[in-house]
């Protein structure tokens, strides 16, 4: 058994394939590769921006809070 990357160019060649996989000819694996999207733009606006300050409000309290603290 190989495993072989195949570019389709042609919706009628993917319907082709699919048959072929019913038929258990052959095994589509990834029917849809989707460029990596960067976390940045992913969760880009998803926070509110009012409790995006209060977070980083804290977060910055809190690093404060851990440089001085005395042990």
């Amino acid at each position: 058994m190989k495993t072989v990357l195949v570019q389709i160019n042609n919706d009628k060649a993917y319907k082709l394939l699919e048959d072929l996989e019913d038929l258990n000819i052959l095994k589509v694996l990834n029917k849809n590769v989707q460029p990596k999207q960067k976390l940045s733009e992913k969760y880009a606006g998803k926070l509110p921006s009012d409790v995006a300050d209060e977070l980083q409000d804290y977060v910055t309290q809190s690093r404060n809070e851990w440089n001085n603290r005395s042990i």
